[in-house]
């Protein structure tokens, strides 16, 4: 049996079981407990319960739940699990642990379940201060959605009850006498560890523990003694009395996104959270599952129980940690403000220290928890390595990435000389390599998934006479974008390759024109600072986007109608596209 490394374990009775509890953290913080599900111990919040303790300095408590891990099962088992039982095995642990202080609860799967029930019931108001809810719906609240659609199909509505009817395969099996024993007792108990390990990437360390066939067990009592009684009669009261944080894994094959689709019906004070994760979030999301609840509860305990961001995509990277290179302008700080917005946390990479200050000061204004602007060359090999190196030790490791960074350079192949080609490839192209190198590398290695946004252009698929350099640095990005997507598309990280087309930005301005004098180039820049500017597509459509590519896990994403166009005619018209290529700009 394995136990937390430094807790401090004690019994807890209750009801005629014995409930074995342990403790992490300093008692005098606000008290986390986390609730584990079917067929779970408490081990299963390991990974959490080291960081909520360690990393944010919270007394953390977890415990078997009856008849699972180290705590005893009740007899006879039949008629030993309702939900008032848990119930009062809560109470008791909630009073042992914390007698003068409200808890902050947190479940997962049925965890989850039947701290809905706590947290609806009236016996423990005042005991509770908040709830953090992962893959496990209120029973009362699931009857009255089956109920609603029911009594009123629609096609959509029965589409919904159907999807959820096929996740809850196991339900049914569940419900069967003497199988689901026989079965975690035999083959599927061996074999549990290495099915979690094919289909959701769950490292070992310590989980399952060696329990697992006597609980998986036990608690398939859990779903006789509840399910189709409170399915059947739900209560009409099951209104939350304390602030709520949903945490939806998007990918989970268990239950639809659509059973929470009226929960503000039952929750008043509701904050949503969505993770592009399966089921098991707390062995494979163990980061940024922490820094949620620590967020959620600090919130709470300060007495302001919604989050600062109300961005459309809040509940996807709220507390998220997201660095953009070239975000001193532009598409950069557009983007570095659009997460900000959406209350990630911010790092702000520019090599005007001044830009990327102003930069990380518009994030926090827009929303951002925390933003902080960093000076890089991003063609600096070492400069970049010292920049991974410092992000990781005092931010953490950077869930979104945007190489953003570059540089524009225009003008015939052989007017491109040798060091024109060297600058505009060294920003352009290996200013990505590095970035996907150093931050990815910490992506794969920490093994909770990210997403890596790389932005190529329009002009990586449709060539031109006058941009042989800049074309090629960008259909470079493209092709590294889809290679590196396929390499880690197995380790949960996505890549995305984004495509602008004439975009109103900085960079017209500042681009250079091979082959021609000071002058003629000042008056190039001017005019196509002019003409981007009359096309008028603002850089915070391309944030926009580059925010809905991660969420959708996009590829290759054309942005403004003109990238659209081109995009389609590399595939279906490319004989037009060279012909284009031959147009001289009108510059």
């Amino acid at each position: 049996m394995t136990s937390l490394k430094g807790a401090r374990e004690r019994w807890v009775r209750t009801g005629g079981v014995e409930l074995r509890v342990a403790e992490l953290g300093d008692p005098r913080q606000p008290t986390v407990v986390l609730l584990h599900g079917y067929p779970d111990s408490k081990e299963v919040w390991s990974e959490v319960a080291e960081r909520l303790a360690g990393r944010y300095g919270l007394h953390v408590v977890l415990y078997d739940v009856r008849g699972h891990g180290r705590s005893t099962a009740p007899r006879p088992l039949r008629g030993g699990f309702t939900l008032a039982k848990l119930t009062d095995d809560f109470l008791a642990v909630v009073d042992a642990v914390s007698p003068d202080r409200p808890v902050h609860l947190v479940g997962h799967d049925w965890g989850s379940v039947q701290s809905w029930e706590f947290v609806t019931v009236e016996r423990t108001k005042g005991r509770i201060a908040s709830f953090t809810s992962m893959s496990g719906p209120s029973l009362d609240h699931f009857g009255h959605w089956i109920g609603r659609r029911v009594r009123r199909p629609t096609p959509r509505r029965v589409g919904q009850l159907l999807g959820q009817g096929a996740k809850s395969w196991y339900v049914y099996l569940l419900h069967t006498p003497v199988l689901p024993e026989l079965a975690w007792r035999g083959p599927l108990g061996k074999r549990w560890p290495k099915l979690l390990e094919r289909s959701e990437r769950i490292p070992g360390g310590g989980y399952p523990t060696s329990s697992l066939p006597r609980d998986a067990a036990h608690g398939a009592w859990l779903y006789r003694d509840n399910v189709r009684d409170r399915l059947r009669r739900p209560r009409a009261d099951a209104y939350a009395h304390v602030p709520v944080q949903l945490i939806t894994p998007l990918k989970d094959p268990f239950l639809s996104q659509q059973l929470y689709d009226d929960l503000e019906r039952w929750v008043p004070r509701l904050v949503r959270r969505t993770l592009p994760a399966k089921h098991w979030i707390p062995r494979t999301r163990p980061d940024q599952l922490a820094a949620w609840i620590t967020q959620f509860v600090t919130a709470v305990e300060d007495g302001r129980p919604e989050p600062a961001a109300t961005g459309k995509y809040a509940d996807r990277f709220g507390g998220q940690l997201v660095l953009v290179t070239g975000a001193g302008s532009g598409i950069g700080r557009a983007t570095a403000c659009a997460f900000a917005e959406a209350g990630a946390r911010v790092v702000v990479v520019d090599r005007d220290a001044a830009a990327a200050a102003r930069t990380a000061e518009l994030s926090r204004l827009a929303g951002s928890p925390a933003a902080w602007a960093e000076t890089t060359d991003v063609s600096d090999e070492r400069a970049m390595a010292e920049l991974a190196e410092k992000v990781a030790a005092e931010y953490g490791v950077v869930d979104v990435l945007v190489n953003n960074a570059g540089i524009g350079l225009a003008g015939s192949f052989f007017d491109t000389t040798p060091e024109d080609w060297k600058k505009v490839l060294d920003i352009n192209l290996w200013g990505v390599i590095h970035g996907c190198r150093l931050f990815g590398r910490q992506m794969a290695e920490r093994g909770q998934g990210g997403h890596i946004v790389n932005t190529a252009s329009a002009a990586a698929y449709q060539p031109s006479r006058a941009l042989p350099a800049y074309s090629t640095s960008k259909a470079a990005v493209l092709m590294l974008s889809e290679c590196l997507r396929a390499e880690l598309a197995g380790q949960g990280i996505g890549v995305t390759a984004v495509c602008p087309g004439f975009v109103n930005t900085g960079i017209t301005s500042t681009a250079r024109f091979a082959g021609v004098d000071a002058e003629e180039e000042k008056r190039r820049q001017e005019r196509a600072a002019r003409l981007y500017g009359l096309r008028g597509y603002p850089p915070e459509k391309v944030a926009d986007a580059i925010l809905r590519a991660v969420v959708r896990n996009e590829a290759v994403v054309p942005v403004t109608a003109e990238a659209r166009v081109f995009h389609a005619m590399s595939r279906f018209a490319p004989r037009a596209l060279r012909r284009l290529a031959r147009v001289e700009p009108p510059l």
